[in-house]
C-alpha cells in the first residue's frame, strides 16, 4: 500500500507517513488519534485545484499537511508550526 490510498469513502493515510512526520511511532499516531491529540481536516480543491484534495494533521503546535490528486498521489507535502487546537474526541 502506498501512503495514501483513495477509497469509496475518501482517502486513507498511512500511519507510517503521519508517524515520520511528528516524529513519533505508528503507535503513538493510533493511540492519540483515537484520543484526540491528533485531528485531521480534509478539504476539496475547487477551480484551478479540482481534483486535488489537501489533508492536514493537527498535533499540539505542529501540522502535517498533504496534497493528493484524485488517484491519491502525493504532490506535495510539508510539516509547519501551529497555534495548538483545542482538544476534540473522548476524555477518559
Amino acid at each position: 500500500m502506498s501512503e495514501v490510498s483513495k477509497t469509496d469513502s475518501g482517502f486513507v493515510v498511512e500511519a507510517a507517513a503521519i508517524a515520520r512526520a511528528f516524529k513519533i511511532t505508528e503507535e503513538q499516531v493510533r493511540e492519540e488519534m483515537r484520543n484526540g491529540l491528533i485531528s485531521s481536516r480534509s478539504e476539496s480543491g475547487t477551480d484551478e485545484d479540482e481534483g486535488r484534495w489537501r489533508m492536514t494533521f493537527y498535533r499540539a503546535d505542529r501540522a502535517f499537511r498533504l496534497v493528493v490528486d484524485e488517484e491519491g498521489e502525493v504532490l506535495s507535502r510539508g510539516s509547519f508550526p501551529v497555534t495548538p487546537r483545542a482538544r476534540s474526541g473522548r476524555r477518559d
